[in-house]
């Protein structure tokens, strides 16, 4: 099974493709980016564009996306239409969708739902088999976030 994480953003969004094996492997993972001086619709399409095509390389069974924590921050609407065009996304692939709040995925990796960001990419590490954490951080995240929905299956 092939499984399609994702870190919710507008500027970043990180993505992460496992596929459950045995044993477990990491097939991709990285960040779709968005350029800040253009329209938040721009930056919609782009994101959506980019990730059709990880979608159609890859061909996920599964996507995990992870739920939005909300706080007060001046581009938390903008994050959240990232996200709703992110799932519209997937709809339209019939990919089926599961999500996790941060401290679902922190449970789920690190055994504790106040885990620090260090004890999850650890977790990550040591159930993918590599040698040096994932870069970026976002693309990090995202790996976490496709773990939990197979932890939790």
């Amino acid at each position: 099974m092939r499984i399609l994480g994702i870190d919710p953003g507008l500027a970043r969004v990180g993505y992460g493709i496992v596929e459950t094996g045995p044993p477990m492997a990491m097939l991709d993972c990285g960040v779709i980016s968005t350029e800040a001086g253009r329209s938040e619709g721009q930056r919609m399409v782009e994101i959506a564009n980019d990730l059709r095509q990880l979608i159609r390389r890859w061909q996920p069974d599964l996507a995990s996306v992870e739920k939005f924590f909300f706080y007060r921050s001046s581009n938390t609407i903008a994050v959240v239409q990232a996200r709703g065009v992110l799932i519209m996304t997937l709809a339209r692939f019939r990919i089926p969708i599961v999500e996790y709040p941060p401290m679902q995925i922190k449970l789920a990796l690190a055994g504790h739902g106040h885990a620090d960001k260090s004890d999850v990419q650890d977790a990550v590490m040591r159930e993918l088999e590599l040698t040096e954490r994932p870069k970026p951080d976002d693309a990090a995240d995202a790996l976490a976030v496709a773990l939990t929905a197979w932890f939790q299956r």
